[in-house]
């Protein structure tokens, strides 16, 4: 997108809100009323975020009350993570024996996840592994399963990677678990207030309840962080074969600050946030409406753009081939084919990834060099380290991210400009 000759190429951190979205939320303000009222004005605001909530459904393959709105992503990979475990112990109490809850991650994941698994570790309250990818950025759903324990509760794999775009086998991955979860008839459901058995497939937005992990095999609940997948990727909780997904709206031209978790019915999950039966006592807090109308329309817009993906794919893969050709000791991160096609990782040897960064922005380019939530750290990115990278190249990656709105001018700019600044750097390393 070129604003005032501006270009900017960081929509994998956020995208611009589409002016649709903006008419809509706009439009949503006269309806001012606590969707949670009785009265007309609340009725009227209710209707709003009845009906976003139907048509999110529709398009995550769901039912209406598995659609839980919150303030992003972070907070439903948290609600998601923390909700489960908390669950498995009940209000608080310890299972029999001390078991501990297994979790299995990627070592790839926004920090979302891995920061919250890593802490939920740290408090001693699960153990967990965390699988490693190929040298691709790719997790193999087999050492998904060799990670499988007998108190394995949680998988949580993202769908497509925030900073090399490579896309998981969400889909394989789901399956294998539930044929794992369909031969284990040996782990038996008991509520969090004693041994007595209550239907495993029950509504539990309005029970909770814990899983024994005393030998005997749980269930295993599978959840995706999905939010670099929704503009370009099926996004069927169904065909996914997933029991939990965090989407979110602003990386889909959508506003900031709203969410949604997919809880599929059956799912043992404790509300993090309390006070107020909102989001089937799941999530308490008056409803964003404003922001829940714009989340509904930006994925209507989605629904109606999908086309536009391959002219994003022939945009990135330009500049992508033009920087491999045209600048000497370039390297693409991640996978070639099995990526988004708005996410371009490349490295630049001998070359910090901060001073491109500023470089470009002087010439009003915006780049980055990884996810915007580490943008201020100066450590190596834990994604590209993870898939064997060394400092060196980790600290010279650059992500160009694209959109629906990037034109192949910017892009010609793009190719135009980097030449002369990656030289100019090399020539000021004490490395070259």
């Amino acid at each position: 997108m070129e604003n005032n000759n501006k270009i900017y190429l960081d929509n994998a951190a956020t995208t611009a809100i589409d002016p649709k979205v903006t008419e809509a939320m706009n439009k949503s303000y006269e309806f001012f009323g606590n969707p949670s009222s009785l009265h007309s004005f609340g009725q009227d605001a209710r209707k709003l975020v009845d009906g976003a909530r139907d048509f999110i459904a529709f398009f995550l393959d769901c039912k209406p009350t598995e659609v839980i709105f919150t303030s992003g992503g972070s907070e439903s990979d948290n609600l998601a993570i923390k909700g489960i475990v908390d669950a498995f112990y009940g209000k608080g109490e310890r299972v029999e024996g001390g078991n501990k809850p297994h979790v299995i991650t990627s070592a790839i994941e926004h920090h979302a996840v891995l920061h919250t698994i890593q802490d939920l570790e740290k408090e001693g309250k699960i153990e967990a592994t965390y699988i490693r990818p190929n040298k691709f950025g790719i997790v193999s759903a087999k050492d998904v399963e060799k990670a499988i324990k007998s108190n394995t509760i949680l998988v949580s794999i993202m769908y497509a990677n925030n900073e090399v775009g490579t896309v998981q086998p969400i889909r394989e991955i789901g399956k294998m678990i539930e044929k794992i979860n369909s031969r284990s008839s040996k782990g038996h459901v008991v509520s969090s207030k004693g041994n007595k058995e209550i239907d495993p497939v029950a509504d539990i937005h309005t029970t909770n309840y814990m899983l024994h992990a005393t030998g005997k095999k749980s269930k295993i609940f599978f959840h995706t962080d999905a939010v670099q997948a929704a503009e370009f990727f099926e996004m069927g909780t169904k065909y996914l074969h997933v029991d939990l997904l965090t989407l979110t709206a602003h990386k889909i031209h959508g506003p900031k600050g709203i969410g949604v978790l997919f809880v599929k019915k059956g799912t043992p999950i404790i509300p993090q946030i309390t006070g107020g039966d909102h989001e089937f006592r799941l999530r308490a807090g008056t409803e964003n409406v404003s922001s829940i109308v714009g989340l509904k329309t930006a994925i209507e817009l989605v629904e109606s753009r999908k086309k536009k993906a391959e002219g994003i794919k022939k945009l990135r893969d330009k500049l992508e081939d033009s920087i491999l050709k045209n600048i000497p000791e370039t390297y693409l991160n991640g996978d070639k084919e099995l990526r988004s096609p708005a996410i371009s990782n490349i490295s630049f040897k001998n070359a910090e990834g901060e001073a491109i960064i500023l470089n470009l922005d002087f010439l009003g380019i915006a780049v980055s060099s990884g996810s915007a939530c580490t943008a201020r750290s100066l450590e190596p990115s834990h994604v590209l380290l993870a898939i064997g990278l060394s400092h060196e190249l980790s600290h010279g990656a650059i992500r160009f991210s694209l959109s629906r709105d990037t034109t192949e001018k910017e892009i010609d700019r793009v190719i135009e400009a980097l030449p002369g600044i990656i030289a100019k750097l090399r020539q000021m390393s004490p490395f070259a």
